[in-house]
């Protein structure tokens, strides 16, 4: 897909995870619709993925570490024709695998997350398996930056960076919000490139809602070779939706009907603009 293409699909993302939010009356509404642009450039440009062999030995790995946002996944996964569609009314639903955190029984889902701090461990070994097979899949990995308050996420970085695993990329979803308040108000991260950079890593801070920037960044990897790469995508949380963005109660607040009429109204507003421009296919 080409960038206009991107950002359209996004969109569409956006409302298909809104609409399955207010039909189960519960998920993570801020944090999927921040990481919605960085989900759309991995699984529609940049990640050699294919839903017919979800298990085929050379796709590319993908882990959900901050596996609370799954609403964003879960929507991509089935318009990639992982599972279908339809599958998505039942999200959350009694008996069904759409539940609230990744669940390694749908096509497409590596491991099992939503216990904070575990995803990047798993992803060092996916990437250290990779070096020893001399296999050209690459790991990615994405976190919150709430997240980064665990201790596993640093010993996790310390391997990536011992192993030299330039196959390996790291995301950060930077929006600043955690559910309790901001990042600085719970636990003080910044200057957390320099953390990153002093581990080991090779660092990119860009605009994570910036699809240019976010294909030109993926497309760029390995940009140090020998050393891991982590994104530092700085996003605003609850983005798209206008009276969402950068608002704590978001983090896990369901839209009523108004709130949905109107969110789905913004964003059919700003499909519409991409479709007009073209190139969106």
């Amino acid at each position: 897909m080409e960038i206009r293409a991107l950002q359209a699909k996004a969109t569409q993302i956006r409302m298909d995870l809104l609409q399955m939010i207010a039909q189960a009356q519960t998920g993570h509404t801020g944090g999927s619709l921040s990481n919605t642009d960085i989900l759309t450039a991995l699984y529609y440009r940049i990640m050699n993925i294919d839903p017919a062999r979800p298990k085929a030995a050379d796709r590319d790995r993908f882990v959900l570490s901050k596996g609370h946002s799954v609403e964003s996944l879960w929507s991509i996964l089935a318009d990639r024709g992982f599972f279908p569609k339809e599958e998505l009314a039942t999200f959350s639903r009694f008996g069904t695998k759409l539940i609230g955190h990744p669940n390694n029984k749908v096509p497409g889902i590596e491991m099992n997350t939503g216990a904070l701090g575990h995803g990047l461990a798993v992803a060092v070994g996916m990437a250290l398996a990779a070096k020893k097979d001399s296999a050209a899949y690459r790991t990615y990995c994405l976190m919150g930056d709430g997240e980064q308050a665990e201790g596993s996420v640093w010993e996790a970085a310390m391997a990536g960076a011992h192993y030299k695993l330039d196959n390996l990329i790291g995301i950060i979803d930077r929006n600043r919000l955690q559910i309790s308040g901001t990042t600085e108000d719970v636990m003080g991260l910044d200057p957390l490139e320099d953390k990153w950079t002093a581990f080991g890593w090779h660092v990119v801070s860009i605009d994570g809602n910036d699809m240019q920037a976010l294909v030109e960044t993926f497309e760029a990897v390995p940009a140090h070779r020998g050393k891991p790469t982590l994104v530092m995508a700085n996003t605003v949380k609850g983005k798209g939706v206008s009276f969402a963005e950068n608002v704590p109660h978001w983090h896990h607040h369901v839209p009523n009907q108004a709130e949905l009429e109107k969110a789905l109204a913004e964003l059919a507003a700003a499909f519409e603009n991409y479709e007009q421009k073209g190139q969106v296919r």
